[in-house]
């Protein structure tokens, strides 16, 4: 599973994001919410949803718009301890 946090610029690459980073976030919050680019698969995103709730962490993914074309977007995922 490979994953890409979103774009801060439009015209730069998104960075990757590492589980054990995602992870030791999630430990030292109770609430996280991060944002991953739409270049991800949603079969990658749910890995990390099944991943995270095996752990008896709670999941919660949507996708965010923020323009008016179909490929401004962005998933969001916010999870709790």
């Amino acid at each position: 599973m490979e994953l890409l946090f979103a774009r801060t610029d439009i015209d730069k690459k998104p960075k990757k994001a590492e589980l054990s980073k995602i992870e030791a976030s999630v430990e030292k919050e109770d609430s996280v919410i991060f944002y991953f680019d739409r270049e991800n698969s949603h079969k990658d995103l749910l890995e990390l949803q099944d991943y995270f709730e095996a752990k008896g962490k709670s999941f919660y993914m949507s996708e965010v718009k923020f323009g008016l074309s179909d490929n401004e977007y962005m998933y969001q995922v916010h999870i709790m301890n």
